[in-house]
């Protein structure tokens, strides 16, 4: 399979407040936020060439930031002006934004305090985050051996990328099995998360999705949350147990870059795209499109 590296594209990424063109945007490979992992970033979608919910974007990477006990030098409003930017510079239509904030080169250990901290932005097309066929004959998913740890072992209330690391263990030992996905438990052994969205089921009519006392809530979860609200649908935030499985008829992942996506697997469980599944993606796909058509009519 050939690949279009991330390194070697045309167009320009905003990197700490110029527009610098793509192969130019480097960082030294004494970085910190390399080798430490201070480094906090953001998943944002592009349609019709607005971002969706570019602010509350911008306000969770500020607060990643802060959880993670560095301060970004560039406020909401001009991170967000800096995207709306980006996305003209490289003629974005439908698409994904990638802000990422990181300590730089100046100290190099575990304590780097004096570290300057840098901003890059980039953006790119990316129509989907599964193959179509996929998304709609719903994904299949196989459980992870390694758990969202516990919010007293690692800064769960952030997007930061060194919680990212099991989240592709997970994901390549599923992929390496002929699966599309993982889902994750958390440290107590209950029901998380995928690797990178939030998870619904469907019992009897109404919702269960796990409470996220330990990883995030994703922007997309509350977006689909007031939609499935909307239709009068109830929802029950929970600890859900593994051995519930087998009692859900429905289940579906959401996020920013999987969108909602239905689950037609996990492991032995099987689960099919009822009315509820297909009446929230339906409904999220319409409201995205909206979203970005009445930004565009509003300029």
């Amino acid at each position: 399979m050939s690949l279009l590296p991330y390194d070697d594209r045309d167009g320009v990424i905003w990197f700490d407040g110029e527009f610098v063109p793509w192969r130019e945007a480097k960082l030294h490979v004494l970085s910190h936020g390399l080798h430490y992992a201070s480094c906090v970033f953001e998943g944002e979608r592009v349609y019709n060439g607005h971002t969706f919910k570019l602010t509350p974007h911008t306000e969770r990477l500020h607060h990643s930031a802060k959880v993670l006990g560095f301060e970004i030098p560039y406020s909401v409003a001009e991170i967000d002006e800096a995207c709306r930017g980006l996305i003209r510079e490289n003629k974005l239509v439908d698409g994904y934004i990638r802000p990422v904030a990181w300590r730089g080169s100046e100290m190099m250990g575990v304590s780097a305090q004096q570290s300057k901290i840098h901003l890059a932005i980039a953006s790119w097309e990316w129509p989907a985050y599964f193959s179509p066929e996929a998304r709609m004959e719903g994904i299949r998913m196989k459980i992870s051996p390694w758990r969202r740890p516990g919010p007293d072992t690692a800064p769960t209330d952030s997007k930061a990328a060194g919680l990212y690391m099991i989240c592709t263990l997970s994901k390549h030992m599923a992929e390496a099995e002929g699966y599309n996905d993982a889902l994750m438990f958390d440290y107590r052994g209950r029901i998380a998360e995928a690797t990178g969205a939030n998870i619904f089921f469907v019992r009897d009519g109404e919702l269960h999705t796990p409470d996220p006392d330990c990883f995030l809530n994703g922007i997309t979860r509350r977006t689909v949350m007031d939609l499935a609200r909307k239709r009068g649908y109830v929802i029950h935030e929970r600890a859900i147990m593994p051995d519930e499985l087998p009692s859900f008829s429905e289940a579906f992942i959401v996020g920013t870059a999987v969108e909602v996506t239905p689950v037609r697997e996990i492991d032995e469980h099987r689960f099919k795209a009822g009315e509820m599944t297909v009446n929230l993606l339906k409904d999220y796909d319409a409201l995205v499109r909206e979203a970005g058509a009445q930004s565009a009519a509003a300029e």
